[in-house]
């Protein structure tokens, strides 16, 4: 990777930037005859600003509701900025969820301020423009220079993009100067016009739980997240052969992030592929380890579509494709658990019910094995809980443009609420038997199993997004062999 030439003044928060410039020549930027020869003769670029169709509608129709749950507030929220990895070399860019549903620009540190206005708000937004020819910018800046990051959208672009004013980040400074009680959330590192202003938690918690239930425009996207997962499954389940024989889970892990990228914009969250002794890590993002021809593997993985959206899906297959007795003992509790708690999603009915539901059958599972040490209702008392040596995470969470979505919500909001129609959550209940467990006879020693589907809630019930992947253990089989034809 090469380094830039010149270099802007780094943020304040952020790595500086390399020189490969020889000391005993002049700098680029003060050699008029290089500066006068590359400003010149270049020719037009699309600089198509990359918004997805119906994200500006979609973005509209949610600064209209934070608008109308803060009234008469100067809101702000910020998009982030590249974290580096060192010196000039930064991560992909992300901008911050909360920003991405109120603008669906994917502009590097942009801001979006709400202004009121009448009834509601005005909304500008605020990003520094790219360096075309002609600036020195252009050779010399390796985040902005459009010879380093190739076309780029600048504010007009934006404006017309996302039907939405945009004005130079510089702008923002005076903008914000009436304004010294500016409610701000969004990503922590920020343009230096918002140095010392905090964090306002009321925003953060007003953003999560208008995020909850989810549009029409939004169910889409996580839809076509959904799709491109299960797309993905396909892709990494045929590639078993191949990792047992060489590249272990890595190359699985692999597998599946090829496909994200090629499919959307990447994966949703680390990939988790774990063969045998490592299926029971519940986040076994390591992925170092070999793929066990008679072990089970567990695969949590999900694909975040070009909108930010992302799906969350697990299933654990026979690495030879072929249950053993215990192996499928052990998926048909979980099966029936997962089964439990996909039954008690609907509209109206408490969030927490899902979860009991999935506990009670796995409490009765274990109870029925003999490894509790105690009856079925003093485990599933809040005092007792014995049967979660197993399942000690949590099984199932609210989804969206995070994997774990809207965490900043408040408790009577989140988990003490009732379903509504527009929500999207996950159900995902599991049995972890670690390798060294020696509370569990040696057969179920290293065996990990996790089942989870993304759910919608509906006005009738729910829907199950990704029922194209089958959760019993004959379905796996079935669908592993179909796929090897």
């Amino acid at each position: 990777m090469s380094e830039s030439l010149a270099t802007r003044p780094a943020p304040a928060s952020s790595m500086p930037r390399g020189d490969a410039e020889d000391p005993r020549m002049p700098r680029l930027g003060q050699s008029a005859g290089f500066a006068g020869f590359i400003a010149g003769d270049w020719g037009a670029q699309d600089r198509t600003a990359p918004v997805v169709d119906g994200g500006a509608a979609a973005a509209a129709a949610h600064r209209a509701r934070l608008s109308e749950a803060l009234p008469g507030r100067v809101l702000v929220v910020a998009g982030g900025r590249a974290p580096a990895r060192v010196n000039d070399c930064y991560y992909d860019f992300r901008p911050h969820s909360d920003f991405v549903w109120l603008t669906g620009c994917v502009a590097e540190d942009a801001v979006l301020v709400l202004t009121p206005s009448g009834a509601g708000h005005d909304a500008t937004l605020y990003l520094p423009a790219p360096f075309r020819a002609g600036e020195q910018g252009f050779f010399g800046d390796a985040v902005r220079g459009e010879l380093w990051v190739g076309s780029a959208p600048g504010l007009g672009e934006w404006e017309h993009a996302l039907d939405l004013p945009v004005r130079d980040l510089s702008e923002l400074d005076a903008a914000l100067a009436p304004a010294p009680q500016a409610l701000l959330a969004g990503h922590a590192d920020r343009p230096a016009a918002l140095e010392g202003r905090a964090t306002s938690i009321e925003l953060e918690r007003v953003l999560a739980e208008l995020r909850m239930v989810k549009d029409e425009w939004e169910v889409a996207q996580l839809r076509a997240a959904v799709d491109a997962t299960v797309l993905g499954f396909g892709q990494t389940v045929l590639e078993i052969p191949t990792a047992i024989r060489s590249g272990g889970e890595r190359w699985l892990q692999g597998t599946f992030d090829r496909a994200a990228r090629t499919l959307g914009n990447g994966p949703g969250y680390a990939t988790i592929v774990g063969s045998g002794p490592h299926a029971p890590t519940l986040h076994w993002v390591r992925a170092d380890g070999p793929v066990l021809p008679d072990e089970l593997l567990l695969l949590d993985m999900g694909v975040e579509v070009r909108s930010l959206y992302t799906a969350d899906v697990t299933r654990t297959f026979p690495a030879s494709g072929r249950f053993s007795e215990v192996q499928r003992q052990v998926h048909d509790l979980v099966e029936r658990s997962h089964r439990a708690g996909l039954a008690a999603v609907a509209p109206g009915r408490p969030y927490g019910d899902f979860f009991a539901a999935c506990m009670e059958v796995i409490a009765q599972g274990l109870h029925d094995w003999d490894l509790l040490p105690v009856s079925v209702d003093e485990a599933l008392s809040p005092q007792g809980q014995q049967h979660r040596r197993w399942l000690v995470c949590g099984i199932g969470h609210h989804l969206g443009l995070d994997v774990h979505d809207c965490s900043r919500a408040d408790y009577g909001a989140y988990q003490g609420a009732e379903l509504q129609p527009g929500v999207v959550m996950t159900v995902e209940p599991g049995l972890y038997f670690h390798a060294n467990d020696l509370a569990v006879p040696p057969e179920l020693r290293g065996i990990g199993v996790r089942l989870e589907d993304d759910v919608l809630v509906t006005s009738t019930g729910s829907e199950v997004l990704s029922a194209e992947l089958p959760i019993d253990a004959a379905g796996i089989e079935a669908w592993m062999a179909e796929l090897r034809r």
